[in-house]
């Protein structure tokens, strides 16, 4: 059975984004960049709620065009060669979306995860990956906290509704600044 992994940026006091909803605090050094890439081999497919989407299709397909950093370099050809599954009840899709999931939320993604394939990763969005969380469908998250407070802005988790006990499967400093932790769900 293939896995979805979430994999996030957050600040030290718990926020993806910024009160205004800026993403220009995560500083990808070589040793983040590599720990990113590592699971980027891991999957064939990239899993979005339709915030995180909106980001990521504004930037990435041409990404190189609009900045020579390494690790941009090196994912966006990944991700424009991935296919792309965008959970939203609203959204149509676009050129980029290989498929968008709209109902039963829980049931599409068990049948995601029940087929062949290589793992499924989940990049940001508290939202989506609060829901998912409550049906038991993330088995890893990925969380880098960066050393940097926000002061507000989205919650690492949007309100799960209910106490989740996560148990640590490792944890590093990369660039001698980011602290990164996997975990998964106890019990």
């Amino acid at each position: 059975m293939r896995k979805v992994i979430y994999w996030v940026h957050t600040s030290v006091d718990g926020f993806i984004d910024g009160p205004d909803g800026e993403f220009d605090w995560p500083v990808m050094g070589p040793e983040l960049s590599a720990y990113s890439e590592a699971l980027d081999e891991r999957v064939d497919t990239l899993l979005y709620g339709r915030p995180v989407w909106q980001m990521m299709v504004g930037f990435w397909p041409q990404a190189e065009s609009m900045s020579d950093d390494p690790h941009t370099r090196a994912f966006a050809p990944f991700w424009r060669a991935t296919p792309k599954v965008v959970c939203s009840r609203t959204y149509e899709g676009d050129d980029w979306t290989a498929r968008v999931i709209r109902d039963d939320l829980a049931g599409e993604v068990a049948a995601l995860k029940a087929g062949d394939g290589a793992d499924i990763l989940l990049t940001g969005g508290s939202g989506l990956a609060a829901a998912l969380t409550a049906h038991g469908l993330i088995d890893e998250y990925h969380i880098a906290v960066h050393p940097v407070v926000l002061g507000g802005g989205r919650p690492l988790f949007a309100e799960p509704g209910r106490r989740l006990n996560v148990e640590p499967d490792g944890s590093r400093v990369l660039d001698g600044r980011v602290v990164v932790t996997r975990y998964h769900l106890a019990g």
